[in-house]
């Protein structure tokens, strides 16, 4: 085995790189965090054990003030400091949302209160939150559509169903948006703008954490399950932690235990989710490096071009994987071709006179050494012409940043994705290289 290439030194690797991210600068003297705890304090909310800081890597966060230990209660934020549908029915929009018909939806409700609420600025009581909000998000809806076109399939395809979907939110909440007019005294065309719709949308869809679903009579029946949580919400996202949050009843508090321990000044981190880096990236607009769940996925579409076309059972073929599911989550990972990948490479490789044994393969049988190596040397075939397509795409990316200046910030977000992809496909390829000479070494014997 090379050095560096074992369990041992990946986990050393990703030791040091998450203790490299994790040391940051204490920001806790800034007004907007000293305002916030202020704010947080009236509120019955005062936190002893983390404190804002500035992060390389992921940014603003909380940091430990001490060791927490694993099942450590790190946040527990009073009912009083959410921000949900009942503070916004409460709020001087009750009255319209409850007249208004059809019923408004959750999050319509929620966008529509932020967007008031950041127009009425210092008269604004949730002031002290809304200054820490970012000013603008990076999720694919608020790409340029240039920048767009460089993200792979189908995240693509999935970002251009975004960006039509909160445009015909706005669109369809546009008359809505009119009868409050009654409330402000400039034009609410001015206030309620697609600019500050996306804004509002995108702070509810990658800040909200979800609370039981609750039904409001005034309120569509869509799920109302999403809470704006201030302060709570710094805690970046990390996929090596493991956390238990939820609402409890009996505290009426939002409670956040860690189920693992973090050290003194490092930043404290909670997880979204078992996610990959393309799901992260169209839901909360950031990619996670040396994330154990990012994988690179291929269409059981693409794998037909890389067999031959003279296959006359290829359609055949083709119609198992789909009648069995084996048509989809065909990935290549950290640790080479998913086992779901190699299933249907081997199905597909069968020559005519094994085409029989197709359930075998399914159940995970290998009816012979040449289709197992055949399977192997198409699955190194297909990495090999990803790793080649994605080079070309980072250079086409490169050059983009060159060009577009302005642009910068959101192309190096695209090159950050199809550079993780990169390296796991790297990583795929050399796993590869190594199983099929153990292949080929054993069927001689």
């Amino acid at each position: 085995m090379q050095k560096g290439r074992g369990r041992t030194s990946r986990i050393r690797r990703r030791k040091l790189c998450r203790s490299a991210d994790s040391r940051g600068v204490n920001e806790s003297y800034k007004s907007e965090f000293i305002e916030l705890k202020k704010w947080l304090k009236d509120r019955k909310f005062e936190d002893t054990t983390l404190i804002p800081a500035y992060f390389p890597g992921t940014g603003r966060g909380l940091m430990s003030k001490t060791s927490l230990q694993e099942g450590q209660m790190i946040i527990s934020l009073p009912e009083s400091c959410l921000l949900t549908t009942d503070t916004v029915i409460r709020s001087f929009l009750g009255p319209y949302l409850k007249k208004w018909k059809p019923p408004p939806s959750p999050v319509l409700a929620l966008c529509t209160f932020l967007i008031s609420e950041k127009h009425a600025g210092n008269r604004s009581l949730w002031k002290p939150y809304l200054d820490i909000l970012p000013q603008s998000y990076t999720c694919p809806v608020c790409l340029e559509p240039e920048v767009v076109d460089l993200l792979p399939e189908p995240l693509r395809a999935k970002a251009k169903e975004q960006r039509a979907h909160v445009q015909d939110f706005f669109a369809s909440s546009r008359s809505f948006f009119s009868s409050l007019q009654p409330l402000f005294v400039e034009a609410v065309d001015g206030i309620f703008s697609y600019d500050a719709f996306l804004w509002a949308w995108c702070t509810v869809n990658t800040r909200a954490v979800y609370m039981r679903p609750r039904r409001q009579d005034c309120l569509s029946a869509e799920p109302d399950t999403q809470a704006l949580a201030p302060y709570l919400d710094l805690l970046n996202h990390s996929p090596h932690v493991q956390v238990k949050a939820a609402f409890n009843e009996k505290t009426g508090c939002y409670e956040i235990r860690t189920a693992s321990g973090c050290r003194k000044h490092e930043q404290v981190f909670i997880c979204y989710g078992p996610h990959d880096d393309r799901q992260l990236l169209l839901e909360y607009g950031f990619i996670s490096r040396h994330n154990p769940h990012a994988c690179v996925p291929i269409s059981g579409e693409m794998l037909v071009k890389y067999l031959p076309p003279t296959d006359k059972q290829m359609h055949k073929k083709m119609s198992i994987l789909k009648d069995h599911g084996f048509a989809e989550n065909l990935t290549f990972g950290w640790d080479g071709p998913s086992w779901r990948l190699l299933t249907a490479l081997k199905l597909l490789c069968m020559e005519a006179e094994e085409f029989t044994c197709w359930k075998k393969i399914l159940l995970g049988e290998v009816i012979s050494d040449t289709n197992e190596k055949t399977s192997l040397d198409t699955a190194q075939k297909i990495c090999c012409s990803f790793i080649e397509e994605t080079m070309v795409v980072l250079q086409k990316v490169s050059d983009m940043k060159e060009r577009k200046v302005s642009l910068i910030d959101q192309l190096s977000l695209v090159e950050a994705l199809w550079t993780e992809e990169l390296r796991i496909l790297k990583a795929s390829a050399e796993v590869l290289s190594l199983q099929t000479p153990s292949l080929t070494s054993s069927g001689s014997l």
